[in-house]
């Protein structure tokens, strides 16, 4: 093997050791680092690699692939002949965290969605934040139920709002905080009585600045609580957001099951595909408190249960309809931060399932 300039022999490791002193210009850190280098080859003086580029911008191309050249010849010489295949990397929601310059501090993102309204979505993704606190992860929640958001409420946040920071061109707003979760709504803008009529765009806009102009810090989860349906949100989340998954919730009844089966269908299709984690069963049934060993499956018996195995995905949890969990809504704690009860004990169940399907 050749001795080039530095007494560096002309190899993949020596040509890695030259690369990592270029920077991918939007991530801040070196290519080598980032893992963007790839099919090394070496054919007497000259070496061909390929890099993949954040920007897919032409000029920003030109302009790692100029940086690449500069450094393996200022390692190993100007004479060596230098060959470099720039590629675009993939969308944010398709590339690995440390690859990602959309909110690269947070590790995973997870969706919870229903397919129609009223079946404890927001109370499941609330105890689903709290529990996950509880633990000790750093947590956050983007309300993304924009025409209904209730987590303010939920988390006896009501009468707050979220701060602004900084010079009114690089302000932003750092999340309202409580039980260990960081969260960013709507609500917080709006009046208790004030609807909220927006169109698609004004509402995708919106929720493009609850999640870039945030101070989240560094977080462990981030969930998102959709709106119920499938819609222009919907859409915005998963084109913008690099979800990690999707958790699917549904009361046991025939009509509930079968609009959260357009709800998985709509995660699976090509040009979405975001992992089910699986589906959360809510009301699963009645034990009045005079009775403590009974069930009544009210709204029917192991509906979820059926349709997870029918469509190959998890039971992530059942949910006991109790008044309680009502009660810490409204009142605003969850009700998983009751421990040893069965509620909490059915919400931490939940909790450790997620965490188990990631």
């Amino acid at each position: 093997m050749k001795t080039y300039q530095n007494n560096m022999e002309l190899n993949n490791e020596s040509i890695l050791k030259a690369l990592e002193y270029v920077i991918e210009p939007d991530l801040k850190k070196d290519i080598v680092s980032l893992g963007l280098v790839s099919d090394i080859r070496v054919e007497g003086n000259t070496v061909s690699f390929k890099v993949k580029s954040s920007n897919p911008a032409m000029h920003s191309r030109k302009r790692l692939e100029e940086a690449c050249v500069h450094q393996v010849r200022r390692f190993l010489g100007d004479d060596v002949g230098v060959l470099v295949d720039v590629e675009a990397l993939p969308s944010n929601a398709e590339r690995p965290q440390e690859q990602r310059t959309f909110l690269p501090n947070i590790k995973k993102f997870i969706a919870v969605a229903s397919g129609k309204g009223g079946v404890g979505k927001s109370t499941i993704c609330a105890n689903l934040a709290a529990g996950l606190a509880k633990r000790g992860y750093k947590v956050g929640l983007v309300d993304a139920d924009i025409y209904g958001p209730s987590m303010p409420l939920m988390f006896d946040v009501t009468s707050q709002k979220p701060r602004v920071e900084g010079t009114d061109e690089q302000s932003k707003m750092n999340p309202v905080e409580n039980y260990g979760v960081k969260m960013l709504s709507i609500g917080f803008f709006a009046e208790a009585n004030q609807a909220i009529v927006w169109r698609g765009p004004m509402a995708s806009k919106a929720l493009n600045q609850m999640f870039t102009d945030v101070n989240w810090g560094e977080l462990d989860y981030m969930l998102i609580d959709l709106p119920p349906g499938t819609g222009d949100v919907h859409l915005s989340i998963v084109q913008q957001v690099p979800l990690d998954g999707a958790v699917i919730v549904s009361t046991p009844q025939n009509i509930a099951l079968a609009d959260a089966r357009k709800g998985i269908g709509m995660f699976k299709l090509d040009n979405i595909n975001v992992p089910v984690l699986g589906i959360v069963e809510n009301m699963s049934w009645f034990t009045p408190a005079e009775l403590p060993e009974n069930k009544y499956y009210i709204f029917g018996k192991d509906g979820a249960k059926n349709l997870a195995e029918e469509l190959n995905t998890n039971v992530l949890g059942q949910i006991p309809l109790v008044q309680s969990i009502r009660e810490s809504g409204d009142v605003g704690r969850p009700a998983v931060l009751q421990n040893d009860t069965p509620q909490s004990k059915a919400f931490d169940e939940m909790v450790d399932n997620v965490l188990k399907a990631l």
